[in-house]
Formats: C-alpha cells, sequence, structure tokens
C-alpha cells in the first residue's frame, strides 16, 4: 500500500496584507493627486483655472507654457533654469569628491571618536536657516560675490556636506573589508583602492547621495532669493516672480511649476533603482 501525499492548502492572504496594501495605493494617490492636479491645470486657460469650484472638463490650451518661455514677448526662463542647472550638478560634484574621502575614513578606517564626528556633521544642519542668512549675505557682499553663480555653489557645497558625509559613511560600512586588504596586498593605492574598487561597489549609495544634494539645491530658495538679482538668479527664484501685485495667475504657475519641477522628477524616475538600492543599504544587516 503506498502512502499518497497530498499538497497543502493554499494558504489564504491575510486580510491584514491586504489592508496594508490597500492603504499604500491610498497614500501614493494622495501623494500623486496635487500633481496630476497641477498638470492639469496648467493646459487650461486662466479663466477655466480661477473658476470655483475649478472645471476639469474645460477646454485645453498652450498658452501658460506660451506665457512662460515668453513666446509672447516675456522673459525667458532659460538663463534661470541655467543656473539651476549649473549650481545642483557643479555643487553636487563637488559634494561628492569632499564627501566620499571623508567617509571611507569614518567607516572603513574609521578615526578615534567616529560618533562624535558624524554627530557634529548633523548638528551643523540644526541651525536654523535664517539666522546664518545675515552673515552670509555680509560675507558675499563684502566680498563681492552677490549675484554670482559661484556663490550659490559654494553655499549649497557646504549646506550638502554633512548630510552626503553622514549618508555615505552609512553605505561605505557595507563594503566588505577583505576586498580592500586583498587590493593592498596587490599594491594598490588609496586613490585606487576608493575609484576601483570602493566606488563599483557602493555605486548605489552614491547615486542615492547626489540625487539628494542634487534635488536640495535644486529647491533651495532663501539664499538664492537673498544673494541673487538677475545674473545668478535661480529656476525657484524666477517663479515667485509670477506672484505680483496684479494677483495670482494660478495655469500660468502650474505651468511654470511643472516645467521646474521636471528636472527633480526626471533624474528620479531614472535613478529611481539606485535609490531605493542606496536609502535601503545597510537598513539590513
Amino acid at each position: 500500500m503506498t502512502n499518497v501525499v497530498t499538497a497543502p492548502p493554499p494558504r489564504r492572504r491575510a486580510p491584514k496584507g491586504a489592508a496594508l496594501g490597500v492603504i499604500a495605493w491610498l497614500a501614493g494617490i494622495l501623494f500623486v493627486l496635487p500633481i496630476l492636479w497641477m498638470v492639469l491645470t496648467s493646459f487650461h486657460s486662466e479663466a477655466d483655472a480661477a473658476t470655483n469650484p475649478p472645471s476639469i472638463a474645460a477646454s485645453l490650451t498652450l498658452d501658460s507654457y506660451r506665457q512662460f518661455f515668453g513666446v509672447d514677448g516675456g522673459a525667458s526662463p532659460w538663463p534661470a533654469l541655467i543656473n539651476s542647472a549649473t549650481a545642483s550638478i557643479v555643487s553636487t560634484l563637488f559634494v561628492l569628491v569632499l564627501a566620499f574621502p571623508a567617509a571611507y575614513a569614518l567607516s572603513i578606517r574609521p578615526v578615534k571618536k567616529w560618533t562624535d564626528v558624524l554627530f557634529f556633521f548633523l548638528s551643523t544642519k540644526m541651525l536654523p536657516v535664517v539666522a546664518g542668512l545675515l552673515p552670509i549675505y555680509l560675507f558675499a557682499k563684502n566680498a563681492g560675490m552677490l549675484d554670482n553663480i559661484w556663490t550659490l555653489v559654494i553655499l549649497y557645497t557646504a549646506m550638502n556636506l554633512p548630510i552626503a558625509v553622514w549618508m555615505m559613511q552609512s553605505f561605505l560600512s557595507e563594503v566588505p573589508i577583505a576586498i580592500i586588504e586583498a587590493a593592498q596586498i596587490d599594491g594598490a593605492r588609496l586613490p585606487t583602492i576608493l575609484g576601483r574598487v570602493v566606488a563599483p561597489i557602493a555605486l548605489p549609495g552614491i547615486a542615492a547621495t547626489a540625487l539628494i544634494c542634487f534635488i536640495f539645491s535644486w529647491n533651495e530658495l532663501l539664499f538664492a532669493r537673498v544673494l541673487t538679482g538677475v545674473v545668478a538668479e535661480t529656476a525657484p527664484v524666477f517663479l515667485t516672480g509670477f506672484i505680483t501685485s496684479q494677483g495670482l495667475f494660478l495655469a500660468k504657475v502650474c505651468a511654470a511649476s511643472l516645467v521646474i519641477s521636471l528636472p527633480v522628477l526626471a533624474a528620479g524616475f531614472a535613478a529611481q533603482d539606485k535609490l531605493v538600492q542606496g536609502l535601503s543599504l545597510g537598513a539590513v544587516k
């Protein structure tokens, strides 16, 4: 007589897991809904955008985008967009160049009291931005660096460097020490180890750090508003120019907000896999 082995009955999905899935979908919809509403409003005329309640089925038009790009004779946004791209990209590169060896020293080759060093880095982010606004303005004025894009590059580098070191330290701490020791036995020097051994392994963390620094630099408004004028005006400062004494042109503001947000959205979408890997690196040991 042979024993017949029956397959276990299929496991039912727990109601708790289904509820969490529904909550996650609702949260995602709530986050995306304002963006979709901004996109829809940007294609409406000013009259349709100002109606209360808003008219969802109103006719679509590109007038707001024509006005934003200066087709009808208005101010061109390209200088402000180029300034934002320059300040964000260059400062992010500077941050990576400075933060990578510092994070290496704090993780793979830790210095004494390295936790105190990390706390000092984070403590610099606790200072209210307004508290440092006047000293930085006076320094830039006396140095003749007002309305200069390089002032923003230096400032954004200093602002993002502490958080970059803190993030990359947790990423580099996951690099196996045995690989570095093997490279040292083969005669590799420190620049070679950093560039050819550590950097490829920690690439998701480096990409996540770069994306965070780029977003912070691109979205920064207060210092750019105070320290720039016409030559070094950035995209967020250009966006505030749509709030005039004549009122708020909602459709034009939505069109401008969408265009200015596109670089950040595109960068996040292109590097989403690296961002998820980098932010989750070191979370589970």
